[in-house]
């Protein structure tokens, strides 16, 4: 009898040990240039190469933060590339998520269409703007543009329409008339200017200068209290990616472009990624006082009724150790 058994032991063995080697980290990123450092990451296999050994990368291609939120809810995604605002969002929620890391400062701009009769924040009363999804980072920022300048989205009482629209759909948008402006992160705002629309207000325009966080690398806690080795080998391939996009604009552009092309099967030129990726600054790091801030602009736009314990929902312990 125990010898009839010993085979069935050891394919357990095997079996166990197999599972072990075939783990993975299913990891999301926008096809957005504000998510350089993971598609940089991910093309150049600079997260692969990382990971521990027998950990697979999956890379899931989102549109936008909603998508994210849902995706972590479900238990679908590990980790991923987000805008702070729907990340405070879904941890406000009870969404295990923490942020680990900075990704990218700026990179969002405000454009118009060309004939929309739109140059300044005031002319869009009583027009349409389009921005990634509701509560995304875009939309808050547009929401304190707005008040900034005496005006209100249709929602909150104004004369302003707000139209959630994929960013990689917007040209096409513009060029249909849909909406007459956007709020949206680069390389998009730089391929609408291509095709005739008018840069309304820069990234150092949008808010605070351009110092503010656009773009977060977040994890499930669960996920990274059980598998804390893949969690900084995420983040020693974000260092990496990070380091090679600040050494070659040349090499960042084309493997951005590789990436977008692959995600959305269209290919940014090489003058839209040169002037997205100057309008962005790719950084690791956190600017936690802006990020309070934007937390009050979060709740104050109606998108949460209070603001999170930064302390709980940033941890930058890892990546600081791991960046020395």
């Amino acid at each position: 009898m125990l010898r009839a058994l010993l085979p069935l032991l050891t394919l357990s063995l095997i079996a166990s040990a197999s599972a072990q080697q075939t783990k993975e980290l299913r990891l999301g990123v926008f096809p957005n240039v504000t998510h350089a450092a993971g598609l940089v990451g991910v093309q150049r296999g600079l997260i692969q190469k990382n990971l521990p050994a027998g950990v697979k990368l999956v890379v899931k291609e989102f549109a936008n933060g909603s998508q994210i939120n849902e995706a972590f809810a479900a238990g679908a995604i590990d980790a991923a590339y987000v805008g702070p605002g729907p990340a405070m969002n879904a941890f406000m929620r009870g969404v295990p998520i923490q942020v680990i890391a900075g990704a990218a400062n700026a990179g969002a701009v405000l454009v118009a269409r060309g004939d929309a009769g739109v140059r300044t924040v005031k002319a869009l009363a009583n027009k349409k703007v389009a921005v990634p999804t509701r509560g995304s980072t875009q939309d808050i920022s547009l929401r304190h543009l707005l008040h900034e300048n005496g005006l209100k989205a249709s929602d909150e009482g104004g004369n302003v329409t707000i139209v959630p629209i994929d960013p990689a759909n917007m040209p096409a948008a513009f060029a249909a008339k849909q909406v007459d402006a956007a709020l949206v992160q680069e390389p998009w705002g730089a391929v609408m200017e291509t095709q005739g629309a008018k840069l309304v207000a820069n990234e150092k325009a949008i808010w605070a200068g351009g110092n503010y966080t656009t773009t977060v690398l977040t994890v499930n806690t669960k996920y990274a209290a059980a598998n804390a080795d893949t969690v900084k080998g995420l983040l020693r391939g974000h260092l990496a990616s990070i380091s090679f996009i600040q050494g070659s604009n040349a090499g960042a552009q084309k493997a951005v472009a590789e990436q977008i092309y692959t995600f959305t099967g269209k290919r940014p030129n090489t003058n839209e990624l040169f002037k997205a990726l100057a309008r962005t600054k790719v950084t690791w790091d956190i600017n936690l006082t802006t990020l309070g801030e934007y937390a009050q602009l979060n709740k104050e736009a109606g998108f949460a009724r209070d603001v999170p314990d930064l302390n709980r929902f940033v941890d930058l312990s890892v990546i600081r150790s791991l960046a020395k």
